[in-house]
């Protein structure tokens, strides 16, 4: 089951959601038909609610959203971008284990 936590990410709220939140924002690049991107989603959701008041995650369907993919340079799914004060501060591509991701997230609260 989706978190409620989850912030949907478009083309149209990049800029306010992502780059003008005060807190850092973990940003899942994904698609429908993406299998890996689908077996990752329950991390996603984990980690939404894990850090929920503290790190905004949000998923940002790549189909739907194509300027902000090619912006970010998104080559191929799942990408997880992660950002803190408007920049991209760690890239991931691929399946992240949980532990690697929250390794990386809790460095940067720090």
């Amino acid at each position: 089951m989706a978190s409620d936590k989850i912030v949907t990410i478009t083309d149209a709220n990049f800029e306010q959601t992502v780059l003008q939140n005060p807190q850092p924002v973990l940003v899942d690049f994904w698609a429908d038909w993406c299998m890996p991107c689908r077996m990752l989603a329950p991390t996603i959701d984990q980690l939404a609610d894990e850090y929920d008041g503290k790190v905004t995650v949000g998923k940002l369907n790549t189909d739907d959203n194509h300027d902000t993919a090619i912006r970010f340079g998104i080559q191929s799914i799942p990408t997880l971008l992660l950002f803190k004060g408007g920049q991209v501060v760690r890239k991931f591509v691929g399946l992240q284990t949980k532990k690697d991701l929250k390794a990386v997230i809790d460095q940067i609260m720090e």
